[in-house]
């Protein structure tokens, strides 16, 4: 099997954004598939790497992020899916999480060839992460019942485009990591 990682995109959210109730509606649907996902990849030794927003608080790291998360209108969708002590963090300011970000070095130093991608919004930075994997000769797989969306036709475009256009895998049921 190829070197594996979880990227886990924007799950630490404090919904406090136009779109934050059609998206929270979606991601409670997504999150036990979410936190399937990352409890697998933990217990099978996969390394796990959060990217997540910055919210434009250009001096934060990732404590803050979970901070503000865990403040924002809710907490009970974060809490489920916080790093642990092992989990890897990129901080991103735009919708890829490889724009601008460390992340294709780190995932180079850890010789992944496979992203797992999970989280949110499949329509806007899974699609794009998706994208900046393939140009990178990454395999992506996409657990369709752990991405959140806030509009479902743009979605299942999002996943058919990933599918069809990018090679990803998609995938309804448990991800062999």
């Amino acid at each position: 099997m190829d070197n594996t990682a979880v990227v886990v995109i924007d799950m630490l959210n404090p919904y406090r954004h136009q779109d934050a109730d059609l998206l929270v509606r979606s991601v409670r649907a997504a999150l036990p598939g979410v936190v399937d996902v990352m409890s697998a990849a933990r217990a099978a030794g996969v390394p796990v790497v959060y990217a997540n927003d910055n919210f434009g608080q250009w001096r934060s790291h990732h404590g803050q992020i979970v901070d503000i998360a865990l403040a924002g209108e809710h907490p009970e969708l974060v809490e489920p899916v916080l790093p642990d002590d092992d989990s890897l963090f990129v901080v991103k300011a735009r919708h890829s999480v490889f724009y601008e970000t460390p992340l294709a070095y780190l995932l180079g130093t850890m010789d992944v060839t496979r992203l797992v991608l999970v989280g949110q919004v499949t329509e806007q930075c899974v699609l794009y992460s998706a994208l900046d994997a393939h140009i990178r000769h990454l395999d992506v797989v996409v657990p369709t019942n752990a991405v959140a969306h806030i509009h479902a036709d743009l979605a299942d475009a999002a996943l058919r485009m990933m599918e069809r256009n990018m090679g990803a895998r998609l995938t309804d049921g448990p991800v062999p990591l």
